[in-house]
């Protein structure tokens, strides 16, 4: 398609229950109604500054560790900072977390990552909090959809 654009999915999956979000948001991505928007779900481990830079918007996907982003998540960042810093300033994204806790260091973390590479936050991030529950999949697969929806329309 001659105006595809690109969502990319930075996903760190090491359990059944993350890997169930992963594919809840790209289920919702790739909604039959969505016409123009390519879905690319990589490995924050194998993902490269390319990847982002051929993004038209970005979902990252971590595990609370510690009260932090996965390790995966943070070498990620250190990997694709400096060379995406000044050609993606204001790519729209979007955060979800699977927290055990509450994922309020998680969420900080990212946010001044993000800040510092003046992304843009387009949705309150999401933390999926707690026990695992089957909301969170729906949850996802809702954020996934909202986020191509509004890529494949131009609002963001």
């Amino acid at each position: 398609m001659p105006n595809e654009k690109t969502l990319l999915l930075v996903a760190h999956t090491p359990s059944p229950n993350l890997k169930a979000l992963a594919d809840a948001v790209l289920k919702g991505a790739r909604h039959p109604d969505i016409d123009s928007v390519n879905v690319r779900v990589i490995a924050p481990l194998n993902t490269e500054p390319e990847d982002v830079l051929s993004a038209d918007a970005i979902i990252l996907l971590t595990p609370e560790n510690l009260g932090y982003m996965s390790g995966a998540m943070k070498d990620f960042f250190d990997r694709i900072y400096y060379r995406c810093l000044e050609e993606k300033r204001g790519l729209p994204c979007a955060i979800i977390i699977r927290a055990g806790q509450d994922g309020t260091g998680t969420k900080r973390a990212l946010k001044t990552i993000l800040t510092g590479l003046k992304w843009r936050i387009v949705q309150e991030p999401l933390t999926c909090r707690g026990e695992f529950q089957n909301e969170f999949i729906t949850q996802c697969e809702e954020l996934g959809m909202t986020l191509a929806a509004s890529l494949d329309a131009g609002i963001i």
